[in-house]
């Protein structure tokens, strides 16, 4: 029988995941991309990770770069959410915006933003896996999450 690609990431699909876009220094502007990849590593020393996409056409910029900031989404954020996740589309025109400590924007309004500098990228088959050490963060103290589960966005009830 043969390994069916397109069935795997359909049964992948079944495991509700959270949103993320992560922002980094791009050649002209800072950029943006979202991922659902991202999970807490270690408490001490504070490690996060994410994963991207050898294919990215930000592969370099990321992969590249000393820091990036991790935003969780919020409900509100799903078309933010589906445009970052084109290729060809990274641009964060029209979001808005708030500076941090590691000298790249975070969405004002994410549920949580980690603030991280590059710890470690590591070969993962068709994509690598990006572990960034936590510098600094903060959170909302309300906000329902994006959640994506089979293809498609939806939401958690706020607890």
């Amino acid at each position: 029988m043969a390994f069916d690609k397109r069935e795997f990431r359909n049964a992948l699909g079944c495991f509700p995941t959270g949103v993320a876009v992560i922002t980094a220094e791009g050649i002209a502007a800072p950029l943006g991309i979202t991922v659902n990849s991202f999970s807490s590593v270690s408490l001490d020393p504070p490690l996060v990770l994410w994963c991207l996409d050898k294919k990215s056409d930000r592969f370099d910029a990321f992969t590249r770069a000393r820091h990036y900031v991790i935003n969780i989404l919020g409900t509100q954020h799903s078309e933010i959410s589906s445009r970052l996740a084109k290729q060809g589309q990274h641009r964060l025109d029209g979001i808005e915006m708030v500076p941090t400590s590691v000298g790249l924007p975070a969405l004002a309004d994410a549920i949580a933003v980690f603030e991280c500098e590059s710890h470690a990228v590591h070969d993962a088959g068709d994509h690598v896996i990006l572990v960034g050490r936590v510098v600094n963060f903060f959170r909302q103290e309300a906000g329902a999450p994006l959640v994506f589960f089979r293809g498609k966005y939806g939401a958690l009830a706020e607890a």
